[in-house]
C-alpha cells in the first residue's frame, strides 16, 4: 500500500512529517487536503483524525495522526543506514536531550511562534487585517525563548548536542516562515548562535525539498 500523507505543503505540521520522510529517505505520496475548503472536516477525512487536522500518515494498515509522534514513528521504523538516528537511540543520554527538546519547542517555542506566523501570513488570505498588538506581544515572548537557545547553542552545535535530530528539525517550519517576516533580521542579529543553526538546517537537502512548497501569496512563482 505504500507510504501516504495527508496535508498541505504550506501545512507546518505537514511540513514537519515531510521534512522526516525526506531525512529518512521514505518514498510516500503526498495527499493533497485543502484546508481553505474545508476538507479536513469532511467525513471521510475525520475517519482518518477525528479532530479534523492535517498531518495524517498511512502506512500499510496503520494510521496515525499528530505530527509528532508520527515524526517519532518514521524516525523509528526507517532508521536506515546512510541517514541520521534522528532519536540517537543508541544512547539513553542522548535520547533524552532531544527528548527534552521535542517538548520545549512544542510547548515554549510553537505557541508563541503559532501566532506571528498567522498573523502574518495567513490572516491577509482569510481577508482580515493583521492584529498588530497581538504580534508585537508575541514577539517579545519570543526573545525570551531564543534567548535560552542562544545560550544552549553557545554548549553544542544543535539543541540536543553536537548531532542533528528531531529535536532541531521540529523547528524547521516556523522558524522558515518567521524568517520571511519583517522581524527576522533584529531577532537573529545579536544571537549568532541562533542564526548559525537556523542557517545550519536551511543548507540540509531535505528541507530545500519542503521548502519548494512553503509559500504564501506574493512568494509563489
Amino acid at each position: 500500500m505504500g507510504v501516504k500523507l495527508y496535508g498541505h505543503p504550506m501545512s507546518s505540521c505537514t511540513v514537519r512529517v515531510m521534512a522526516c520522510l525526506y531525512e529518512k529517505g521514505v518514498e510516500f505520496e503526498l495527499v493533497p487536503v485543502n484546508m481553505f475548503a474545508g476538507e479536513q472536516k469532511a467525513p471521510d477525512f475525520l475517519a482518518k483524525n477525528p479532530f479534523g487536522k492535517v498531518p495524517v500518515l498511512e502506512d500499510g494498515d496503520l494510521t496515525i495522526f499528530e505530527s509528532r509522534a508520527i515524526t517519532e514513528y518514521i524516525s523509528k521504523k526507517y532508521n536506515a543506514p546512510g541517514t541520521d538516528d534522528l532519536l540517537r537511540s543508541g544512547s539513553p543520554e542522548e535520547s533524552i536531550a532531544v527528548r527534552v527538546w521535542v517538548e520545549v519547542e512544542s510547548h515554549n517555542f510553537q505557541p508563541v511562534m503559532s501566532p506571528i506566523i498567522y498573523q502574518h501570513f495567513v490572516a491577509p488570505l482569510q481577508g482580515k487585517a493583521p492584529d498588530q498588538a497581538l504580534i508585537e506581544e508575541q514577539l517579545a515572548k519570543l526573545a525570551g525563548v531564543l534567548d535560552v537557545y542562544e545560550a544552549r547553542l553557545a554548549k553544542a552545535k544543535f539543541l540536543a548536542g553536537d548531532f542533528f535530530s528531531l529535536a532541531d528539525l521540529h523547528h524547521f517550519p516556523y522558524m522558515f516562515y518567521f524568517m520571511k517576516t519583517p522581524w527576522a533580521a533584529e531577532a537573529v542579529a545579536g544571537r549568532a548562535r541562533v542564526k548559525a543553526w537556523w542557517e545550519e538546517m536551511a543548507g540540509r537537502a531535505a528541507f530545500k525539498k519542503v521548502a519548494e512548497g512553503m509559500k504564501f501569496g506574493e512568494d509563489k512563482k
